[in-house]
């Protein structure tokens, strides 16, 4: 039994004015996927590890993933999906095609980018060949895709902390149906609402209970996969909102009826999914007179996970404007480390940071401080994180010293020339800072940083802040979206 895997992941944020192109898109092809991912907490590992497990051949094609950016652009996406079609050309013989997608692609010329993989590879397995894809839970599903795949599978976990084992689950579903013991079957129900990205949070009421729901109704006879894709919002597209998606061994009634009732529960939890964050200025106050330390001080107004520019300056500002001390704040900001790696370890400059990208995140702040540290930017993760990736890499990094009243106190400014999001504390421990003896820790995210930080923080206190991942749907125009979705008249 010979299966290939594959995949093309991106987030795309369709309100940010920057194209995500084929430079920003790390490939490994063929023999390059297997040793960057065997080991990697993440579905593709699952894949690889369901060879051996599910005793079948492995036939890696190609393997791409970009940070979450803007519109992935048209010649890129192009360029990535010919390219993998020529591969499964190529592959020879194939039973089945595991396929790691992220579900809210979206590029320059197909809205449903992950949907129009499906259809181009479909066309050319041919009808019987089953195709097992899987998706990220920030996943807008579209019916294109439902049809055209055999089966799909979701994480579970937001922090996502479960990719490898759906890719595990995902590689069960596919040697069972080339073996003929299951015969897939799927349906897919959208409630009509907007899920915000505030109260994901799949270990907090009243999403950790339909969770729950999903997991259960997954143990059920005849069943092989049930999923809650709990959307991406920051796609303007007509699949934008959650799906919940049945996948049984032909049992058409059991399918359409859990789909139904675990939708219907996810709408009549809808009041409980209200929330209400205080701005950049009270968000900080509250972290500085906070004793729980350290206080983890979420900007979701620019996570970097979801598209965002990563150089937002709103709790920067507020945090020298309130003379704060004792806090971390990570920048991407390409221009300030060449200057800090001009300057060189040691040299105390003034240089502003920040408010590079757009006129979304705020503007550039001038700062004083001594460079610290100068740093490749690579690091390794070796726990099970957010988006699952063992090596990672922020590029040239220099550490910005701004000193308080005693070394103790001292704030630093993390200058990166990646986007880097904040999955993993290892991001700034191999740059030699102690996360856990600062009063104040900036991340800029929504959930997903959890995982990583929730262990160390003494309080996490989430602002809602401006730019182009802001929690608020009034801050965006939605012209492509379903009418009426519940969630998105929040002002």
């Amino acid at each position: 039994m010979r299966i290939a895997i594959a995949g093309i992941m991106h987030e795309s944020n369709s309100f940010s004015p920057v194209l995500t192109t084929l430079d920003d898109f790390l490939v490994q092809r063929a023999a390059e996927i297997i040793p960057w991912w065997e080991q990697a907490y993440h579905e593709v590992g699952g894949f690889i590890e369901g060879a051996a497990t599910f005793n079948y051949e492995l036939v890696p094609l190609l393997m791409a993933s970009a940070t979450p950016g803007g519109l992935v652009a048209a010649a890129a996406f192009t360029a990535l999906l010919d390219e993998l079609v020529e591969r499964l050309l190529a592959a020879g013989p194939l039973d089945g095609l595991l396929l790691a997608l992220h579900g809210a692609m979206v590029s320059e010329a197909y809205p449903d980018g992950d949907g129009e993989i499906v259809r181009r590879l479909r066309a050319v397995a041919g009808s019987d060949m089953p195709i097992v894809v899987t998706h990220d839970l920030h996943a807008n599903v579209s019916d294109q895709l439902i049809r055209e795949c055999t089966a799909l599978v979701v994480y579970k976990t937001y922090p996502h902390i479960d990719q490898r084992e759906r890719g595990i689950q995902a590689a069960e579903i596919i040697a069972r149906t080339v073996r003929r013991e299951v015969h897939p079957l799927q349906v897919m129900v959208k409630p009509p609402m907007m899920l915000n990205i505030v109260r994901q949070y799949t270990s907090a009421e009243p999403m950790r209970s339909i969770m729950q729901a999903v997991r259960e109704a997954e143990q059920q006879p005849k069943v092989l996969a049930v999923s809650l894709a709990e959307s991406y919002q920051y796609a303007d597209v007509a699949e934008m909102g959650p799906s919940f998606v049945v996948v049984t061994d032909g049992d058409q009634e059991f399918a359409n009826r859990e789909a139904q009732r675990l939708s219907q529960m996810l709408w009549d939890s809808r009041e409980e999914l209200s929330f209400d964050l205080p701005e950049a200025a009270e968000a900080v106050r509250r972290a500085y007179e906070s004793q729980q330390t350290p206080v983890v001080l979420v900007e979701m107004g620019d996570n970097i996970g979801a598209g965002s520019a990563g150089d937002s300056t709103f709790i920067l500002s507020e945090l020298l404007a309130q003379a704060v001390d004792s806090w971390l704040v990570v920048l991407a900001d390409p221009a300030a480390v060449q200057v800090c790696a001009s300057a060189g370890i040691g040299a105390e400059l003034m240089l502003e940071v920040g408010g590079k990208t757009d006129s979304l995140h705020g503007s550039p702040v001038s700062v004083n401080g001594r460079v610290k540290c100068l740093h490749d930017g690579c690091y390794i993760e070796t726990e099970a994180r957010h988006g699952g990736q063992r090596y990672r890499d922020q590029g040239l990094s220099a550490v910005l010293e701004i000193p308080g009243d005693v070394p103790d106190l001292s704030s630093y400014i993390v200058l990166t020339s990646k986007r880097e999001p904040p999955f993993s504390l290892q991001q700034i421990i191999s740059l030699g800072i102690a996360p856990q003896h600062m009063r104040i820790l900036v991340v800029k995210a929504a959930i997903a940083y959890r995982a990583a930080y929730a262990p160390i923080a003494g309080e996490i206190i989430e602002a809602d802040t401006p730019g182009l991942t802001a929690v608020n749907p009034a801050h965006f125009t939605f012209e492509h979206v379903r009418q009426n979705l519940w969630g998105l008249e929040r002002s």
